[in-house]
């Protein structure tokens, strides 16, 4: 190679570096501010909030936010949001009322840790939808990967502890994690004529109309309450909370998130958001005290092991041109 070629290179690298770590630390900070929803979803809960309000709430808000985002990136093409509604309104119904309801409905009954953990399961869900679909057994890594992802489950239910796990609790977070599922089945199919953000507006929008809807039917319990709330031991507003999960836990996190993968490649992307479940649990157990046991500490480890199996082999049969198309999200965080 030739000096100048040598210099070129380096100066490649060298410039290429810095993006990479502001790529990798929007990733984690995405993760991260994901991951702190269930643990301040938890005093609006204990404070007479239903499930279906808060999420109702939270997914209004958040829309709002979004919207003057999706409004540039549309660029005046409503008919792309119109020739998509089928999208958003499957995604309201799975990524909001199938997951993020449910989520808040489990951990109403189960630890946070315990039912992001649970939530994690989508990806596997996903695998053996499709393999029952097709009729043909998945390959090699990612059956290894859904296998290490049960017994993952398993240990994180300690279901050979003295406790008792709630079952309607469990049934709440698997139904989430058949939302995440079926949620990566929407983005599996991207839409070059509807932006990403345009898609997660509408959708929120989509999923906040439904829980309205649905509650003033009588369809689902729907409480909203004004009351203050024990926030971590202090006393606060609803509000609070309420902001931190609207503009932390769900614009902030999905703006970082379109940055990381658009820096870094969905594929890579993905990979660092699976430290959401971390952080979900770190957050729970500092912020509300709970401390996962030592076997639901190595259940976590195997699911979270399970599911980069199962990522893993997705990924090396999808070209990276159009790992970069798929910025919807890049993990099933997205509806956590």
């Amino acid at each position: 190679m030739s000096p100048r070629a040598e210099r070129q290179t380096a100066g490649q690298a060298t410039v290429a570096r810095p993006h990479s770590l502001v790529g990798v630390g929007a990733a984690i900070a995405s993760a991260a501010t994901f991951g702190l929803s269930g643990s301040f979803a938890r005093p609006l809960l204990g404070a007479g909030w239903s499930p279906a309000a808060a999420v109702a709430v939270r997914t209004a808000g958040a829309a709002l936010v979004l919207a003057p985002f999706a409004y540039v990136a549309l660029g005046g093409r409503w008919g792309a949001l119109v020739a998509a509604w089928r999208r958003l309104l499957g995604f309201g119904i799975l990524g909001v009322a199938g997951a993020q309801l449910c989520f808040f409905a489990a951990i109403e009954r189960l630890s946070v840790g315990v039912a992001i953990l649970i939530e994690f399961l989508g990806p596997v869900l996903l695998v053996v939808a499709t393999s029952i679909a097709r009729r043909r057994l998945p390959p090699r890594a990612t059956a290894l990967g859904a296998i290490v992802s049960v017994l993952g489950l398993g240990a994180v239910l300690d279901l050979g502890g003295v406790g008792r796990v709630d079952p309607v609790g469990l049934a709440f977070a698997l139904t989430a994690a058949a939302g995440v599922a079926g949620y990566f089945h929407l983005a599996g199919q991207p839409d070059p004529e509807l932006p990403p953000v345009a898609m997660a507006a509408g959708g929120l929008c989509v999923g906040a109309v439904l829980l309205v809807a649905a509650g003033l039917a009588g369809l689902v319990p729907f409480h909203l309450s004004t009351a203050r709330v024990d926030l971590f031991g202090a006393d606060a507003p609803w509000w609070v909370p309420m902001s931190v999960i609207v503009v932390v836990s769900t614009a902030f996190s999905y703006g970082t998130g379109v940055f990381a993968a658009e820096q870094l490649g969905a594929r890579l992307a993905s990979f660092v958001a699976l430290l959401e479940a971390l952080f979900a649990v770190l957050a729970a157990w500092v912020l509300l005290g709970e401390r996962p046991t030592p076997i639901q500490g190595i259940g976590g480890v195997l699911i979270v092991a399970g599911v980069l199996l199962v990522r893993l082999e997705a990924s090396s049969n999808r070209p990276e041109s159009s790992d970069r198309r798929r910025l919807a999200r890049v993990g099933p965080q997205a509806v956590s």
